[in-house]
């Protein structure tokens, strides 16, 4: 039996809840189907969701888009990036390209794409000039740059990657000993990819309630209520509520391309720091596409910290689900979509943006605080 919406909600609403209970959502396309359907204003009061680290956008390091510009700027290339790519600003002296999209203004040879395919093109187009596709995003958009080297790029295409594992981000929260929340809803898209077995560590490891949703209201309340009544019940398991497109072992062709041309390595989450496992690097049979092996380096080794926020934002602590996006300093203020000043009010899957898009355009914080 397929229930509604508002069948789960009356289910929700039903169960005997004496305390606060936090749910994180680890996904922007969850947290956009949350904002826009109005869920958070039709669960009881005391059901708090929470937006976690789920959108590659605002992770990308500052170091990796900061060289992605400078690559644009002083290289005879093409370089391509994910369209969200564009307006992500860096730390640099206001007389500076602070964004891709600056630079592009500047002169530089930048476009945006939707797709691999199209950088794939664009090299074709162009066979004698160098395209360098910069590639930043979770396991959902990283697979299909996987296969666009496994099937055979043309040989003047180049990838500067920033690709990012999203499990290892949560499994530091949940190590860390200041989690936030009490249950977790877990990515439907990575677990499409990855398979649901990546998220069983949050029940086994840490005796928390977990459950994969996909992006209707039904499915995200179905979760809800799933997680909601394992902890009601004292029994926690990983529950499977988006059984449409969540396998066991996930895409096993899209598995095997990302194991056959990146390996597994640490990496550096803007604004967080270094989170062990987190990263994809090519491997060295595919070499001869890595933009930072073929071009000089335009690497800034002292932007590699844990605090390269711009002053004042607090994207960082909204990732995390330590705050929520309005009770951010600037936002609303100094950081709105037409200026963003932080990676969480640029994309679609930031939570910033994704606030502000349903109407929430007041900041929490006290003008003196």
């Amino acid at each position: 039996m397929t229930r509604t919406a508002d069948q789960w909600l009356d289910r929700i609403r039903s169960l005997p809840l004496d305390r606060k209970v936090r749910i994180m959502n680890v996904c922007g396309g969850h947290e956009r189907s949350i904002s826009m359907a109005g869920l958070r204003g039709a669960l009881p009061a005391n059901i708090e969701l929470i937006p976690g680290p789920g959108c590659p956008v605002c992770i990308c390091p500052e170091e990796d888009l900061f060289e992605a510009i400078q690559l644009a700027r002083h290289e005879d290339i093409t370089l391509v990036a994910f369209g969200d790519m564009l307006r992500v600003p860096v730390n640099v002296r206001k007389c500076e390209a602070r964004t891709l999209e600056a630079a592009k203004a500047q002169g530089a040879d930048i476009r945006p794409l939707a797709s691999p395919t199209e950088a794939v093109a664009i090299a074709r187009e162009n066979p004698s000039r160098p395209v360098v596709f910069f590639a930043a995003g979770f396991e959902t958009t990283t697979a299909p740059v996987a296969a666009m080297l496994a099937e055979g790029a043309p040989d003047n295409l180049y990838l500067l990657l920033s690709g990012r594992r999203t499990w290892p981000a949560v499994a530091m929260l949940l190590e860390s000993g200041e989690a936030g929340f009490d249950a977790l809803i877990a990515p439907g898209h990575v677990a499409t990819v990855m398979g649901p077995e990546e998220w069983q560590f949050v029940v086994d490891k840490h005796a928390m309630p977990a459950a994969i949703a996909g992006f209707t209201s039904h499915s995200l309340l179905a979760a809800m209520y799933s997680v909601l009544r394992q902890l009601n019940d004292q029994r926690y398991f990983l529950d499977n509520c988006y059984p449409e497109l969540v396998r066991e072992g996930g895409n096993p062709a899209a598995r095997a391309q990302l194991a056959k041309t990146f390996k597994i390595t640490d990496a550096n989450w803007r604004g967080i720091g270094t989170i062990p496992a987190s990263g994809f690097a090519i491997r060295s049979p595919f070499a001869q596409h890595d933009a930072r092996k073929h071009f000089p380096s335009y690497a800034d080794e002292a932007r590699k910290r844990a605090g390269e926020m711009p002053p004042g934002c607090d994207c960082a602590r909204v990732v995390l689900g330590r705050i929520y996006p309005n009770e951010c300093r600037l936002y609303g203020r100094a950081c709105v979509p037409r200026n963003p000043v932080g990676p969480c009010m640029v994309s679609d899957e930031g939570a910033c943006r994704i606030w502000w898009a349903n109407g929430i355009r007041e900041s929490a914080v006290n003008s003196d605080g």
